[in-house]
């Protein structure tokens, strides 16, 4: 008995020392990020995350524009292949939407159309739109406006498109699996502008492109910053509403008091909402005849700023798969609302898991997966 309580109180002590030093060393967020994750029985952030941080709300309009169904509406079923994709990368939702009416729908395991899960990264993409309808607004001068205008501390040459684009130069460290990095920091601690505005500029602006949360999450600030509002509320006035969503969102804080939205992700919403953005950016824009984003913004939004990364534009990714114009939101655990236009198709998937790339691959092999046998569904209803 004595020396099983000498243990534990070797135990104890060695915990109180790791404790303390966390503390000390400004890395208290972590027990944050274990009650959120490991006391859920996670391993790392997931999809049905939001209730366990502080959340704002984006409104939604007092009518919802509904989603048309195809006349052929969930007349084919999916292949044998999508149908195992799915249940292995234990998918939430799978939409294709053709000719802007819902083809084909399914939801999996306890989810349906009104379920709302965490975007991840696909909020990228919708920060990006903000910046858009920010310039649009009259807000922001234009993509080659200075960040400096709005934060002195960063170099004038750091311009906002930079930041949408992912080409800022800034020292931000890029790493979803260590504890103690930037990435877990931005999405358990209590105050992600300060975490931000330590950062500098030891890259050159405007030259070449490195994807770095951090960019986004200094546009959100500069958004912020030029509109005088939250990024909920400028979020519901400039597309929520006017894309007529069928339900309120939700995005993650920092912190309850004063809190900021985590810009580089955590908008939590049904996969029907997210494919509005696919929508609006394959019509160049538009919705219901009314022009929400300039069609410039948009198109130089979905073509490639630097030529030896073809893959990303502003905000959004690009492929040309099957000799296909293609562009995309993504997020870190499959997270796609994929865009053809020159087919009409919209692809949605929401889900837990996906096919982790390799480091030299741009595109995750999921999302090829998705493509190929939405194609395949389409070809064989189209034969018989």
């Amino acid at each position: 008995m004595i020396r099983f309580l000498k243990i534990l109180g070797t135990i104890i002590l060695v915990l109180s020392i790791a404790i303390l030093i966390l503390i000390i060393f400004d890395f208290g967020y972590i027990f944050r990020g274990m009650q959120a994750t490991y006391f859920q029985g996670q391993k790392t952030a997931y999809i049905d995350d939001y209730p366990h941080f502080e959340n704002r709300l984006i409104e939604a309009g007092s009518e919802a524009d509904k989603w048309p169904e195809h006349s052929d509406y969930n007349s084919a079923n999916p292949t044998q292949d999508l149908a195992e994709l799915n249940e292995e990368l234990e998918t939430a939702a799978f939409l294709i939407i053709k000719n802007d009416s819902i083809w084909f729908e399914k939801y999996y395991q306890e989810y349906g159309p009104d379920s709302k899960t965490n975007s991840f990264s696909m909020a990228k993409s919708i920060v990006s739109a903000l910046l858009g309808k920010a310039i649009h607004d009259g807000h922001i001068k234009s993509l080659d406006q200075s960040v400096s205008d709005f934060f002195p501390q960063f170099k004038s040459n750091l311009k906002v498109g930079d930041l949408a684009s992912m080409a800022s130069g800034l020292n931000w460290n890029e790493n979803y699996y260590n504890p103690f990095g930037m990435t877990a920091r931005a999405y358990f601690d209590e105050n992600i502008r300060e975490l931000v505005l330590r950062l500098k500029v030891t890259g050159s602006p405007g030259e070449s492109f490195k994807y770095l949360s951090g960019n986004t999450i200094l546009l959100g600030m500069v958004i912020e910053k030029a509109t005088g509002e939250n990024l909920s509320n400028y979020l519901s006035e400039s597309f929520w509403k006017p894309l007529g969503m069928q339900q309120d969102a939700l995005w993650q804080l920092d912190s309850e008091e004063n809190g900021m939205e985590k810009a580089y992700c955590c908008i939590a919403s049904n996969a029907r909402d997210f494919a509005r953005f696919g929508k609006l950016y394959k019509n160049k824009g538009k919705w219901n005849g009314e022009q929400l984003l300039d069609s410039k913004f948009v198109a130089r939004s979905t073509e490639p700023r630097f030529e030896d990364s073809p893959q990303y534009g502003y905000g959004f990714w690009l492929s040309d798969y099957k000799e296909k114009d293609i562009f995309y939101m993504r997020g870190i655990r499959g997270q796609y609302v994929i865009v053809i236009p020159e087919d009409d198709l919209i692809i949605v998937r929401l889900g837990e898991n996906l096919i982790k790339k390799e480091e030299d691959e741009e595109h995750a092999p999921d999302f090829y997966k998705y493509i190929d046998e939405t194609y395949k569904m389409l070809n064989d209803a189209a034969n018989n």
